[in-house]
């Protein structure tokens, strides 16, 4: 029997190394965030997502690895990762992990190895070109930060391959050995009981750039998705696969898979976009579009829905205008922007820390079809530091109260990982969790009664997906139908109050069920349906219009 846990799953993200300090060092540990763990259970989060907690030189944030099966000593040792895990497991947590498959750092063993040694069996681990590349130029991920994709290593005499930055080699995953070896990690963390993995950078993973046409794969590279789906089924039925893959629609066959054999669960960037396009025009009409242009996945198929994550905000799939539509509403400075197509703040920042926006925004992500994922801080309305270089400017440390550092370390603020929020309106000494804890009304507490209300409707997560018509372009009404159960979700994008009216279909009255108003009534589901300035309406149809 499939356990399809992830279809109703809700997902708090987390950076091991800023969520809390248990030892005074500074630095986030496995003892912290084991402490912690009570917040999330409490949020009412199902699953935790961890960043890479691996050792690393920690040039870019832990995703340049130099050992797969280990834990970062800054953060603990694999005896606090499997404490930790037993400690999340008690409270009906599951917990996936970051699988970065497409790369190392060029300080790991293996890639050292194969620099120094033309004949080290790990050679043909990574992609190599004894001359220097044509495209060195092309397929950048980072423009103005990153140059090139290929690099010369003098020890080497010879240009390897780096679709990322140039300390982050990439794999030669057409190599069978290399296939192996992946499998041996995700092998390693299924048996310490994680329930499975997010897969980093899919798109990159499964190209095979810079490989000689002769050692190519003759197979449709999406392939290997079915290699890594097979084997993480055999080695635990319930573990799954959530993909960053920013894909279009019609790629959406190809890593989902026409059966649903690839991929369990895929990040829909496309809709978050245009989340974003909608909220900058105060329009729910990107969303719509995007919605009706969005293919039916396979039954055992799931999309996972977001606002922000420890990235930038990725406005590549928009045209040029929309892009700059959605610069000049939440990051018209250029020092808020990364890369030439995204955004690097966090979600209050770019709403102005407007709490009625914050609240709508969040109900509106709960609300859509798929899996939704949290990033740690954003239930507080957390701010950012656009001091700190790149992306680093999201991931500071987490708020917990009012006490030096935020209450997350106890060393001395020189010696923290990241500097906590210290100043203008996201200050920690305003912005904690502490300060929303039990207060009604909070951004805390909404997002808590949110994801009680989300977890309560499944037919969000398994039930099919209509947009209702009502006459309001700001409007966005979407009904759930699941096992002769329905729910009814409004969301009203723009600062005035209207009203609407929905299709009933059948349905005799609507039950509310939680809005941002106080609202217990039961409405007659052809009347009309009033919503507050940037206000939102959650229902359950009862009862068979007479």
């Amino acid at each position: 029997m499939l356990n399809l846990w992830y279809k109703n799953a809700v997902i708090y993200c987390v950076d091991v190394e800023t969520f809390m300090d248990s030892n005074g060092d500074g630095v986030g540990d496995f003892g912290g965030l084991a402490d912690r763990l009570d917040h999330i259970e409490a949020l009412g989060a199902t699953c935790i997502w961890l960043l890479p907690f691996y050792p690393t030189p920690n040039r870019d944030n832990g995703y340049d690895i130099t050992d797969f099966y280990g834990v970062d000593p800054r953060l603990g040792t694999l005896g606090d990762f499997v404490a930790f895990a037993h400690a999340a497991e008690d409270r009906g947590l599951r917990v996936i992990v970051d699988l970065v498959a497409n790369h190392t750092s060029i300080d790991h063993p293996w890639f050292q190895q194969a620099r120094r040694d033309p004949n080290s069996p790990y050679r043909d681990w990574y992609v190599w070109s004894e001359e220097k590349p044509k495209d060195i130029h092309e397929g950048v991920v980072f423009p103005g930060v990153q140059d090139t994709t290929w690099t010369y290593d003098e020890v080497a005499g010879a240009w390897y391959m780096h679709r990322f930055y140039k300390h982050q080699a990439d794999l030669n995953i057409a190599n069978p050995q290399v296939r192996e070896e992946i499998e041996k990690v995700m092998g390693f963390w299924l048996q310490l009981g994680v329930s499975g993995f997010r897969l980093d950078a899919v798109p990159f993973l499964i190209e095979y750039r810079g490989i000689p046409a002769d050692e190519k794969p003759k197979e449709d590279p999406h392939q290997y998705l079915v290699e890594l789906r097979d084997f993480v089924s055999w080695r635990r039925a319930e573990a799954m696969l959530l993909a960053e893959a920013n894909i279009t629609m019609d790629q959406v066959d190809e890593y989902f898979g026409p059966s649903g054999d690839r991929l369990h669960t895929i990040f829909n960037f496309m809709l978050n976009q245009h989340l974003f396009l909608a909220l900058a025009r105060s329009d729910a009409k990107p969303i719509r579009s995007i919605m009706e242009k969005t293919p039916p996945i396979p039954p055992k198929a799931q999309w996972a829905s977001f606002l922000r994550n420890h990235d930038e905000l990725d406005l590549g799939r928009l045209s040029d205008a929309e892009r700059q539509e959605v610069f000049a509403a939440f990051g018209p400075d250029p020092d808020m922007q990364a890369y030439e197509r995204g955004i690097r703040r966090r979600l209050a920042p770019m709403l102005g820390g407007d709490e009625r926006r914050l609240k709508l925004a969040f109900s509106l992500m709960f609300s859509l079809p798929g899996t939704p994922v949290v990033w740690y801080g954003d239930e507080i309305g957390m701010g950012d530091d656009l001091s700190l270089k790149e992306r680093n400017s999201v991931r500071t440390p987490m708020q917990w109260s009012d006490e030096p550092n935020a209450g997350f370390s106890t060393a001395p603020a020189s010696r923290l990982t990241r500097p906590v929020v210290s100043d203008g309106r996201f200050d920690y000494r305003k912005v904690n969790v502490v300060a929303q804890h039990d207060l009604d009304g909070s951004l805390m507490s909404t997002v808590q009664r949110l994801i009680r209300t989300r977890r309560a409707c499944p037919e969000i997560g398994w039930g099919a997906c209509r947009i209702l018509e009502t006459g309001e372009s700001s409007v966005l009404a979407l009904r759930y139908d699941w096992r002769g159960e329905t729910v009814l979700l409004l969301h009203n994008l723009a600062d005035k109050a209207m009203s609407v009216r929905v299709p009933a279909d059948g349905v005799g009255r609507w039950r509310p069920l939680f809005c941002n108003g106080d609202d217990r009534d039961m409405h007659d589901a052809s009347a009309p349906i009033a919503l507050d300035g940037y206000g939102f309406r959650w229902f359950r149809a009862e009862g068979e219009r007479r």
